[in-house]
C-alpha cells in the first residue's frame, strides 16, 4: 500500500456509500463534499446500469469524472455519453444462458439501456426494483439481444446454489467473461474487461492520475479487483473476512457512515494542500 498522496476515490455504492434503503446519508454526503473541495476527485463503481446510478451521481454533485457502471464495464462520462463500454462475447452469453438453465435460478439480462426478464416471479426482483429505480421489460426470450449483453444476472434464495454457480460459471466462461457474486443472492457474467480494478485504472489516465495516488472502498468480492491496483484500500466493516484481508484498511459498516469514516481519517490526511 502506498502512502502518498491521495488524488482520485473511487467507492461501490450497495452496501458502501449507500444505506440499506439506497439512501446516502447526511455523513457521507458531508465528507464527499469536503473531500472534493479540497481538489480530490471522487467517481462510483458499481454493478448497476448507469441508469440505475444517475440519482446517486446527481445528489453527490459528481459532475468531473466518469463513473464506472455494470462492475466496470462500462465509463460513463457527466453528460452520459460513454468513454468505454465493453459486451459480454456472444459465445459467452450464449454458454452462460445454457449453464443457468440447468438449475431453479432465475435470469436477467441488461442490454439496451433495459432490464431484461423472461417472467416477474423471481424472488429477488422487487428488491432490484427498489435499487434501481426503475422495472423491468419482459420479453418472451433473450435471442435479439445477445451480440449487446452488458450483463447477466442469476438470482434465487439459495446462496449456497449461487455460490456453486458462480465456480462452474468461472471454470465454462474462463477466458470468455466473468462470474462473480455482486451480493450473496446475485451472481453476475460480465466481460472480461469489466472488473473495478480496470475501471480504476482506465479513470485514473483519463484523469492524469496516477494508480498510487488512488483510493478504493468497498465491501464485496467484486470490490477486491480495484484493492489490488488502488493505492490505498479500505473495506467496509460488515464486509467478509476474506474481503477485509485485501484491504489496507477498514472502517465502519455503511450503516455506521463507514464511508465518511473512511475519507476522514484515511484519505483526507493523504490530500494534498
Amino acid at each position: 500500500m502506498s502512502a502518498g498522496p491521495i488524488r482520485l476515490v473511487l467507492s461501490d455504492m450497495d452496501g458502501t456509500l449507500l444505506m440499506p434503503d439506497h439512501s446516502i446519508s447526511q455523513p457521507v454526503k458531508d465528507a464527499v463534499a469536503l473531500l472534493r473541495s479540497k481538489g480530490c476527485r471522487v467517481s462510483l463503481a458499481s454493478s448497476r446500469p448507469p441508469r440505475a446510478m444517475r440519482a446517486q451521481v446527481q445528489a453527490l454533485g459528481i459532475d468531473d469524472v466518469p463513473t464506472a457502471a455494470f462492475n466496470g464495464g462500462t465509463l460513463v462520462k457527466p453528460d452520459g455519453s460513454y468513454l468505454l463500454q465493453h459486451f459480454v462475447e456472444p459465445v459467452a452469453v450464449k454458454r452462460a444462458l445454457a449453464l443457468f438453465a440447468q438449475y431453479p435460478v432465475s435470469v436477467w439480462l441488461f442490454a439496451d439501456d433495459q432490464w431484461l426478464v423472461t417472467e416477474l416471479a423471481a424472488h429477488y426482483l422487487q428488491r432490484e426494483h427498489a435499487a434501481l429505480g426503475y422495472g423491468p421489460t419482459q420479453v418472451a426470450d433473450f435471442t435479439p439481444y445477445l451480440d449487446r449483453v452488458d450483463k447477466i444476472v442469476a438470482t434465487c434464495a439459495d446462496f449456497a446454489l449461487l455460490e456453486r454457480l458462480e465456480g462452474l460459471a468461472q471454470g465454462a466462461l474462463q477466458g470468455q467473461a466473468l462470474a462473480a457474486r455482486s451480493q450473496a443472492y446475485y451472481l453476475d457474467i460480465t466481460a472480461l474487461q469489466a472488473n473495478k480494478g480496470d475501471a480504476l485504472a482506465s479513470l485514473a489516465k483519463h484523469l492524469g492520475i496516477g494508480l498510487e495516488q488512488t483510493a478504493a472502498i468497498g465491501d464485496g468480492p467484486n470490490d477486491v479487483a480495484m484493492f489490488r491496483r488502488a493505492g490505498l484500500a479500505i473495506a467496509m466493516g460488515q464486509g467478509s473476512e476474506e474481503v477485509k484481508a485485501q484491504a489496507g484498511a477498514v472502517t465502519g459498516s455503511n450503516t455506521e457512515h463507514g464511508v465518511a469514516t473512511a475519507i476522514t481519517q484515511y484519505i483526507l490526511p493523504r490530500v494534498p494542500l
